[in-house]
Order: C-alpha cells, then sequence, then structure tokens
C-alpha cells in the first residue's frame, strides 16, 4: 500500500510538472444591491458547465467581484457572466448580449469587466414563432424527469387531415423555435427555416418535435446509463405518443433526430443503436471524443453490415470547436471504412469562422433539411 501510495504521489507531482497551469483572475466591477451575487459559467466543469447559478465571484467590496481559476496551458475556455440565471446575463455596453467570451490560455492573467446592464436583450428575443406550434406542458417520461414537449406543424397540416408526414425530433427543444424559451436568447429559427424551404419546394413538409432538456442533460445526452433511458423514454414513451397524436409517417425512413454539442452526441447514439427506429441522424459540433467522452471506439468496434443512416456532421472552427474537430476527424474517417460516402450518406459541414452557439448553427439549418428531406 505504501509503494502504491508512493507511486501515486509520484505520479502527480510528475504531471504537475510537465502539464504547465495558469492562474486566471476574472474580476467584475458592477453596482448591484447589496445582497446580489455574480456568475460566471462556462464550457468546463470549473465553470460549471453552463449552469448560470453554479459558480459564483467572490465579493470584494460594494462593486467588485472576483474568483481566481487554474487552468491547463493551451486550453481554450469560453464563458458567461450572469446574475444567477439566462435572463440576467451580462450585456455589451448597447445592451445587447454578445456572443461568448474565448480565452486561449498561455499565461496567468487578470480578466477585468465593467458591466453596466445585466438582463435580457430584447432585439434579441423579438423573433417571433413562425407557423402553427402545439405544447405539451410537463410531458411525463416513468424514469425520466417531466419536461416540456414543443411541436411544430407544417402549413398544409390542418387543411389535409389525411396526410402524413415525416418527423425530425430536436433535443434542447427550448432552444430550437421559441425564442421566448431559448437558455441564451437566441432559437435555432428552424420553424423560419422550414416554412421557407417547404413554401420553395425544396424539402418535404415535415413534424419538427423539440424536447426540451432538464438540470439532468450532461448525463441524459452522454453514453451514459440516464442516456440509455433517456433513449428508452424517447422510442418507448414519447415517439408512441407523437404518432399518436399528430398524422406522422412513423417508419424509420421517415423519422430524424438532431442535437448540438453533446445533443449532437446523444443524436448520433440514437439512431447508430437505433437504425430500425431513426434512419437520419444531425450533429451540431458533436461531442464524439473529448475529456472523457469517446464513441468513436464503439463505432470502430462494429463489425455487421452497413447501418442504413443518413449522417449529417457540422463543427465550427473558434475556441471549443476547435477541441471537438480531432473526434469529429476520427469518427468521419472510421465513418468512411464502415462504408459510409460523403455526400452521399453523409455529410459534413465546417466553418472555420463559427463558434459554439445557437447563433452559428442556426445559419446552418437549412443544409441538414435540404439532405434530409428533399422533395418527393
Amino acid at each position: 500500500m505504501k509503494i502504491l501510495f508512493t507511486a501515486l504521489w509520484i505520479s502527480l507531482f510528475i504531471q504537475s510538472i510537465i502539464i504547465p497551469q495558469s492562474k486566471i483572475e476574472i474580476r467584475v466591477i458592477s453596482i448591484l444591491p447589496q445582497n446580489q451575487k455574480v456568475f460566471i459559467t462556462g464550457n468546463t466543469p470549473k465553470l460549471g458547465n453552463w449552469n448560470p447559478n453554479k459558480i459564483s465571484l467572490n465579493k470584494l467590496n460594494d462593486s467588485t467581484y472576483s474568483k481566481v481559476f487554474e487552468f491547463v496551458e493551451g486550453e481554450t475556455i469560453e464563458y458567461k457572466l450572469t446574475l444567477g440565471s439566462w435572463e440576467k446575463e451580462a450585456l455589451d455596453e448597447k445592451g445587447k448580449k454578445s456572443g461568448n467570451n474565448i480565452l486561449k490560455i498561455s499565461n496567468d492573467s487578470v480578466l477585468v469587466f465593467n458591466i453596466i446592464n445585466w438582463g435580457y436583450n430584447q432585439t434579441i428575443i423579438s423573433g417571433q414563432i413562425t407557423g402553427n406550434v402545439r405544447y405539451h406542458k410537463n410531458f411525463k417520461g416513468r424514469s425520466v424527469l417531466p419536461r416540456d414537449i414543443i411541436v411544430w406543424l407544417p402549413p398544409s397540416y390542418d387543411s389535409f387531415p389525411d396526410k402524413y408526414y415525416p418527423v425530425l425530433y430536436m433535443h434542447d427543444g427550448q432552444n430550437v423555435i421559441d425564442p421566448f424559451t431559448s437558455s441564451f436568447g437566441v432559437d435555432w429559427q428552424i420553424d423560419e427555416v422550414a416554412d421557407s424551404l417547404i413554401k420553395e419546394n425544396s424539402i418535404q413538409e415535415i413534424i419538427i418535435v423539440g424536447i426540451y432538456n432538464t438540470n439532468q442533460r450532461g448525463n441524459e445526452y452522454n453514453n451514459t446509463a440516464l442516456g440509455r433511458t433517456y433513449i428508452k423514454f424517447i422510442i418507448e414513451e414519447l415517439k408512441p405518443f407523437i404518432d399518436k397524436t399528430y398524422n406522422t409517417l412513423p417508419d424509420y425512413k421517415n423519422t430524424a433526430i438532431c442535437g448540438s454539442s453533446s445533443g449532437g452526441l446523444i443524436s448520433f447514439i440514437i439512431a447508430w443503436e437505433n437504425p430500425d427506429v431513426f434512419s437520419k441522424s444531425a450533429c451540431f459540433s458533436p461531442a464524439f471524443k473529448i475529456s472523457n467522452i469517446d464513441y468513436v471506439a464503439p463505432v470502430n468496434k462494429h463489425m455487421g453490415a452497413k447501418k442504413d443512416l443518413k449522417i449529417f456532421i457540422y463543427n465550427g472552427g473558434i475556441g471549443l470547436e476547435e477541441q471537438l474537430q480531432p473526434g469529429i476527424d476520427e469518427m468521419i474517417m472510421v465513418l468512411k471504412e464502415k462504408g459510409f460516402v460523403e455526400n452521399k450518406d453523409l455529410l459534413f459541414i465546417k466553418d472555420t469562422s463559427a463558434e459554439h452557439n445557437e447563433s452559428a448553427w442556426a445559419k446552418n439549418v437549412y443544409k441538414f433539411l435540404e439532405f434530409f428531406f428533399p422533395p418527393e
């Protein structure tokens, strides 16, 4: 036991020498009510994994808040500042929401933010829902937390009661259609895009089902026990409900799924492991292989017949997108080895100027809709 402890101590000591770290102080100057806390949230566990009220700064005086973090040099962090919710996010000097703050760690730094305005950017969330939507509030599953479901219906739905439609399921459903429920004040605008493409006869008419997330998102959207439970909920409870309630084409050929980030990962897992239910998977900025996540390996181990799937993969090029790219490259290589052909049943879109956010994904929605649902 003593030898094992010594070896472990030596290993940790060596790692501390080999892997240099930098101290980053986040300092916020803002005049706020006496008991108000200021929070930081970002793309790492140290920053709360985008939970807006998890990591609070220390109050130094009546108007200054600060916290020091240590990050590995070369790591890229993305973060925002809030007062505990996305409704009270730090705004820029014009009172507008900005993109994520991005920093590549290179040395010790003190980052100072003078913030006057906090809140919702009314310009950004002034968008409207296009088309006919229906809500199923507090939809209950047997083994998952209740969540809202939003359903977007195509233009002809109410006029042709005997017509049936393909279905697209989307994770993080609060972010895809309704700007007023979007976690970041910006939605994917998939309702506007789908409506325009349908009217241009560029895609088939489809039904879109947005599945809201919960505070268990991190585990549900991953290759975990809870992730398996979430998949089972979609296949055995939600999909049967949608097929019973709406005029759907329920077969696998007419059923697609889509998500971003870890939502992109779970979208791939669902389709890959259930090709008899889903034939199409859109993966935006997917976390295929990063940190302790690796779903490339299970795909590489597949020795059976080629799966009857269409796969769309998108990634940007700034911040977190750079960290996700190696795993995406590996996955694409493995998929090609398994028989997938680019621009036939595999489409990869790369935008080197894009960040990891809803605005970037919204700009590319039309590409996967046209790939999955070409006009008949």
